[in-house]
């Protein structure tokens, strides 16, 4: 039998990453869970507690809180967790679980969510936390590290087209793309009868939801922000005045209810890959996505959403204007998100683990 560990970047928010790795977690239902961060309170539904094993930075006050701002003690973190135990490693990465050191015969099957945003867009996402010369050298070094790193695993297996890529272009190396899954049985079928669009997202500077604040006001609309993050501030200060109400962290139950009263779910920044139009499907609602990134894998234009062109509040503000959400048929929406089902993506993903360990022992 193989003996098999699976690793995360840290397990201390509700995030797609951290929704796509319960997944994971539960393809192998026995195998211990190394990460960097652990909140029960949070996450304690996605992976027991009993499974977990953390890092020393756990130990740190307020750790979970102030995570970010830990980014240069990961590296070293995930280099010193011990796999000598195991012969199969599965890692879920958005930067750092990809540079585990393992036993030169296991075989370590890396899921990447995105190439780490640090090293391909600094300056929308270290530079938008307002410490763009003091963190410049440092992030240097983690991005000749991050480069190294993602050299180490057997096979690299992309989100998304869109992130494939990217990791051809800054990485050098080919991925097998496998699209994340979308928790259907969360969602339940809407009638969209509410007078508002929704944001469903993080509140981090590079998701651009300060377009989406702007764009709503520019067209007299009604916009909903469900979501907490570290630019929660600065949106709440430009929202002020608007049509827009920013909601803080709604839990699944609510989101389902938001998501199905919708005229329709917006994404405008652009994403690596974008659960939230997948969501929206599968709660009946099409979604208003910029024309870029994920979304293109995701959303099909006329059927399932549309798109606006432009990084700008003045181009989604046209297509809010002239949205038509009687266009979208619900049961068609909902046949849409089952093509990403959790049994597909995890049948999928033990084929492609299973052919990397048999190659490895061979």
């Amino acid at each position: 039998m193989p003996r098999v560990a699976l690793v995360h970047d840290y397990l201390n928010q509700r995030g797609g990453a951290e929704r796509v790795f319960a997944h994971i977690a539960r393809a192998w239902p026995e195998a211990p869970v190394y990460t960097a961060l652990y909140d029960e309170g949070l996450c304690g539904d996605f992976v027991a507690p009993s499974r977990v094993r953390v890092s020393s930075l756990a130990r740190i006050p307020f750790a979970n809180r102030f995570f970010r701002y830990l980014a240069p003690l990961y590296p070293r973190v995930f280099e010193r967790f011990d796999f000598s135990a195991y012969d199969t490693i599965v890692s879920s990465t958005t930067s750092w679980a990809k540079g585990i050191i393992v036993p030169p015969h296991a075989a370590h099957v890396c899921y990447v969510n995105t190439v780490s945003r640090f090293a391909f867009a600094y300056d929308s996402y270290v530079g938008a936390f307002g410490a763009h010369a003091l963190a410049k050298p440092i992030v240097q070094r983690l991005v000749r590290w991050d480069r190294g790193a993602a050299q180490l695993p057997s096979v690299l297996v992309a989100n998304s087209r869109n992130v494939a890529e990217r990791i051809r272009r800054h990485y050098g190396r080919t991925s097998v793309v496998l699209h994340c899954p979308v928790d259907i049985d969360r969602f339940t079928l809407g009638r969209g009868e509410g007078d508002y669009f929704l944001v469903a997202s993080r509140l981090l500077p590079y998701k651009r939801i300060d377009i989406a604040i702007r764009a709503a006001q520019l067209a007299g609309v009604r916009l909903l922000v469900a979501g907490s993050g570290p630019a929660g501030n600065a949106l709440r200060n430009l929202a002020r005045g608007s049509t827009t109400t920013l909601l803080g962290y709604v839990d699944d139950a609510q989101l389902n209810t938001l998501l199905g009263n919708a005229r329709a779910a917006v994404l405008p920044g652009e994403e690596d890959f974008g659960l939230v139009p997948l969501e929206a499907a599968a709660a009946g609602r099409p979604t208003i996505a910029f024309r870029g990134g994920g979304a293109l894998e995701t959303v099909v234009e006329g059927e399932t959403g549309v798109f606006f062109d432009d990084p700008t509040a003045e181009s989604l503000a046209a297509v809010l204007r002239s949205f038509d959400a009687s266009r979208f048929d619900a049961q068609h929406l909902r046949a849409h998100a089952e093509k990403f089902s959790p049994e597909g993506f995890i049948a999928r993903l033990r084929e492609i683990v299973e052919d990397a360990r048999s190659r490895r022992s061979s």
